[in-house]
């Protein structure tokens, strides 16, 4: 299956209407979840379990014939790198989610041919979404806001980068990586909000070294390249998707590509 960029646009509505549902039902119980601890000891909470049920039966009736893989499955299949699937992220975030701090997020998307080619990240607490389709461009909606208006990264400022980095996850590798670029500000925000950050034109760079998983990062790296970013691997490599065991290596957001 290839889509062209209007059926990524319209895929790219209908996740958008999903995650809103999966974010109504997470804020229902926010700040009242239970928590339990999965095997490998990360937390998972009742709204990741009921967002992800949101999701994959609304995935089921609206994208029938598309594989959904999400987190919270029980069991992770193998993929195909050439197959087209979509990746979900019920709740990405939950150490966030459950110290309340807002910066949560429902992430859906589309890859096809190992790239995220539309993808939707929803702040259901902050009462943000971003949407993005390649070839189509990217989008944010506010709160309060009915309509969409269109974003793109910014070009590269002569007085520095802003950059943004993971509030939960630091290490030696990313702090290396900052002292090495021209970095005049940075910001520390929890889950995929750092994507969009850099897809609106708010920062410039989003390093990560430290561990994360396929669904962690589609539908972010959807929306900034959507918006005219790209997100590669230290060695300038493309960030592929549909790996045996579904983690990722280390990569770097761009707004505007190194050289």
């Amino acid at each position: 299956m290839t889509t062209d960029p209007g059926a990524r646009t319209r895929l790219a509505e209908c996740f958008a209407a999903v995650a809103e549902a999966a974010g109504a039902r997470i804020m229902a119980v926010y700040g009242s979840a239970a928590t339990e601890a999965k095997a490998d000891g990360s937390p998972v909470t009742e709204a990741d379990i009921a967002a992800h049920r949101v999701i994959l039966d609304a995935l089921g009736r609206e994208c029938r014939g598309i594989p959904v893989v999400s987190e919270e499955d029980g069991d992770h299949r193998t993929p195909d790198p050439a197959e087209t699937f979509i990746l979900v992220d019920p709740l990405d975030g939950t150490r966030e989610f459950i110290s309340r701090n807002g910066e949560f997020t429902v992430n859906i998307a589309l890859i096809e041919g190992g790239s995220p080619v539309a993808g939707v990240v929803l702040a259901p607490a902050l009462g943000r979404i971003w949407a993005g389709a390649l070839g189509a461009g990217a989008r944010m909606r506010t709160p309060g806001a009915t309509a969409w208006q269109s974003i793109r990264c910014r070009g590269r400022s002569a007085d520095g980068m802003v950059a943004v980095a993971s509030r939960s996850h630091r290490d030696q590798a990313t702090e290396a990586f900052l002292a090495g670029q021209p970095i005049a500000g940075l910001r520390s925000v929890g889950s995929s909000l750092k994507f969009c950050l850099v897809a609106e034109g708010e920062a410039d760079v989003y390093p990560r070294f430290g561990t994360t998983m396929e669904w962690d990062t589609a539908a972010g790296q959807a929306v900034l390249e959507a918006a005219g970013g790209c997100v590669l691997a230290p060695d300038g490599a493309l960030f592929r998707y549909g790996k045996p065991d579904w983690r990722n290596g280390p990569f770097i957001g761009w707004g505007v590509a190194p050289g």
